[in-house]
């Protein structure tokens, strides 16, 4: 299972890449494996506030929907267009090609509170 070092985790099964005063958001590796194949991602709007812990869209999969939780609140800046006609790219690349949104963050001391990638993989264990 791929667990980047270098990113912040929430319990939910999203990752998040600070750039700047951004951050960039999408589903780990473990999710998109749970999920199984994307077939449809809707998101917010660019502009649209959004507050941590609550939903900002869903991924539709063939096994199930799944809401998509913020990991900081901000402003949407960005969405990802290319998951409008390849939602497959969150199973292809989960951490790359396949983000979601880029927030510019209301408040970073909200980063305090996600996981680390160790903290990711322990809550990942009692999943087995």
């Amino acid at each position: 299972m791929n667990v980047p070092r270098e990113l912040r985790y929430t319990k939910e099964h999203e990752w998040i890449r600070v750039e700047g005063g951004e951050a960039v958001v999408g589903v780990t590796d473990y999710a998109q494996g749970e999920l199984g194949d994307v077939i449809f991602v809707e998101l917010p709007a660019p502009g649209k506030s959004v507050a941590q812990m609550k939903t900002f869209g869903t991924i539709d999969a063939v096994k199930t929907v799944s809401d998509l939780f913020a990991p900081v609140s901000g402003e949407v800046t960005a969405v990802n267009d290319s998951l409008k006609d390849n939602p497959a790219l969150v199973n292809k690349e989960p951490y790359a090609g396949g983000w979601m949104v880029r927030i510019r963050m209301s408040d970073p001391k909200e980063l305090d509170g996600l996981l680390t990638a160790d903290d990711y993989e322990k809550h990942l264990g009692a999943h087995a």
